[in-house]
């Protein structure tokens, strides 16, 4: 029998495209459509009846025209990176290949970054978008003279590269301002440039506006919470490149907490002033009552008042409380982007006080009088008269009686006797305290005496008089004084003068010259007059011729001269007449030629 076995030494067995024959002692192997897989030393053996084999060997050479086999075009590669350019190119004998790039043969280019494989495939090293292209792959088998090619396009991709035109933006909230932020972005091919914001995707909607491919992010109506980062994200096939932007919203101060508050006298107060706003406002304080202003750090000149602040926050404390503490606080924060002012009201709560140094009051039976009690207090005070342990007024009592007017309890007594004088009690309460003031009722009684009576000035009919008032006016004001006298003829009086005058100071007039006289003065209140004074006397002065006129005068009409007198001392006595001298006065007159 005859066997064939192929070059893997597998025994062959016939099929549809490889046929053995057995023609007698012959046996022919028959190879459809060969190719090169089947190149190879195929071996013939033959064996006899007794098991004896005998071999022989055929080479089988195949020669295949240039074949190009998967040729990808175009090839892509990322920019730095060593690419390689595949071109599978085979043929029987082995093809000679070469590259060729703009016509030129790479390996002549002076660039060492190109080298052509052992595989055939074409090899750039750190390839650049520059070298991006159409590059040829040409195989020959010279021994056939065959020769074919083909053109496979490079591609080189760039990595996006975002440039950003400004790292920061800038706005106000509230004004209903808008703001675009700009990212553009440079790669091959062309990135997709999307925006993230607190890593979400941002997406148009009323907020937000896209526009130039993305390149522009439009931000609406800008509110506080749109401050922030923002990041734009440019992406293509060979990578991509984030960055940041920062929007910077900026807020008018606002206050945001500011109450009234409520102490005591002596006590302690802080007033908070809380603002917000961006940049932080600065804050500062105002005293109404005087216009004072504080800001953190400052202290008052007696140290009682302090403003600590931090972080838009701002404490006005206030020790020793004082009543003139209280009132309108104006808190005002401000920043470089506006202003914000409220005020605020120190309320200072304090146990009665009363506002009447008057203690002791005078009266008389039967003069009705008006003890008054003026209560300051805060909260407002209950307010009582009191005598001992007894609330007045006392039940089926008419002589005491009390009322109120504004912020004063009166009370009205009208002695009936001796026990209607005395100590009385004014009390007030709040809840902060009770506090009371004693007054006291006299017995009024008439002035004493005035004293240090004496002639200040004397002419021939007036006399002025000066006097002491009386070192006590009996407990109730003096309504007038009271003068008596007259003049003395032999040793007696013959005429009085009585006058009231309010000052201690009086004009005797209508007096007769060169005569003596006698002056005494009692003063008098609402209970009566008081008693007189020590007399003092003194003597008018006598007749005297009077003084010489001051004259002026001026000419009239015609030879008329009109002649005025100015009215002189009358020497104590009137003036009975005037005599008028007159003469004419001859001017002499010298001419000089």
């Amino acid at each position: 029998s005859i066997d064939w076995y192929n070059p893997q030494g597998e025994k062959i067995v016939s099929g549809q495209r490889v046929v053995v024959q057995k023609e007698g002692v012959r046996s022919r192997l028959t190879i459809y459509n060969a190719n090169v897989e089947d190149a190879g030393i195929y071996r013939c053996q033959a064996t006899d009846a007794k098991g004896q084999t005998q071999e022989a060997t055929v080479v089988l050479e195949i020669y295949q025209k240039l074949t190009f086999r998967d040729i990808v075009s175009p090839q892509e590669f990322r920019q730095g990176e060593d690419a390689e350019v595949v071109c599978r190119v085979t043929s029987s004998p082995a093809p000679v290949v070469s590259w060729l790039y703009r016509n030129e043969e790479v390996t002549t280019i002076p660039d060492n970054r190109f080298a052509v494989l052992a595989n055939n495939n074409l090899q750039i090293l750190n390839i650049n978008k520059s070298d991006e292209g159409v590059y040829r792959c040409e195989g020959r088998v010279e021994a056939r003279g065959e020769i074919d090619f083909r053109d496979i396009i490079v591609i080189v991709n760039v990595p996006p590269a975002i440039i950003l035109l400004q790292k920061s933006f800038n706005a106000t909230a509230d004004r209903g301002e808008a703001i675009t932020l700009f990212c553009r972005a440079t790669g091959s091919p062309p990135p997709e440039i999307s925006w993230y914001r607190n890593g979400k995707l941002i997406e148009e909607n009323e907020k937000y506006v896209l526009r130039g491919s993305n390149t522009q992010l439009t931000i609406r109506d800008i509110k506080n919470i749109d401050a922030g980062p923002y990041i734009c994200n440019a992406k293509n096939k060979a990578g991509n490149d984030k960055k940041q932007t920062f929007l910077q919203v900026f807020v008018q101060p606002q206050i945001i907490q500011l109450k009234n508050e409520t102490t005591f006298e002596n006590g302690k107060a802080t007033l908070i002033c809380e603002a917000e706003g961006e940049p932080v406002p600065e804050i500062t304080w105002k005293r109404a009552i005087d216009g004072m202003t504080f800001s953190e750090g400052d202290k008052s000149p007696d140290g009682r008042i302090e403003v600590k602040g931090q972080h838009g926050k701002s404490s006005l404390h206030i020790k020793d409380v004082k009543l003139s503490d209280s009132g309108r606080y104006d808190c005002e924060a401000a920043s470089r982007i506006g202003g914000h002012q409220k005020s605020m009201y120190l309320d200072i709560e304090y146990a009665p006080t009363f506002v009447s140094n008057q203690t002791v009051y005078y009266s008389w039976e039967g003069n009705p009088i008006n003890i008054s009690c003026e209560v300051l207090a805060n909260p407002s005070a209950s307010v009582q008269w009191k005598r001992g342990k007894l609330v007045l007024p006392v039940k089926n009592t008419t002589h005491l009686k009390t009322y109120s007017t504004g912020r004063k309890l009166i009370l009205e007594i009208a002695p009936t006797s001796d026990s209607d004088f005395g100590r009385y009690n004014c009390t007030a309460t709040n809840r902060i305290g009770t506090r009371y003031q004693e007054y006291t009722l006299g017995q009024a009684d008439v002035p004493s005496n005035p004293y240090g009576v004496r002639v200040l000035e004397l002419s021939q009919t007036t006399a002025k008089v000066s006097f002491n008032k009386p070192d006590s006016h009996g407990g109730v004001p003096i309504h007038h004084y009271q003068t008596a006298g007259g003049s003395l003829s032999v040793g007696r009086c013959t005429s009085t003068v009585s006058k009231w005058i309010a000052t201690a100071m009086v004009v005797l007039s209508n007096l007769e010259p060169n005569t003596t006289y006698e002056i005494k003065v009692a003063a008098v209140n609402g209970k009566g007059q008081g008693e007189y004074s020590k007399i003092e006397i003194f003597q008018t002065l006598p007749v005297r011729e009077p003084s010489p006129p001051s004259i002026h005068g001026q000419p009239e009409s015609g030879k008329s001269f009109k002649l005025s007198i100015t009215k002189q001392d009358d020497g104590g006595a009137p003036i009975l007449e005037y005599i008028v001298k007159y003469r004419s006065v001859s001017i002499s007159v010298n001419i000089c030629f």
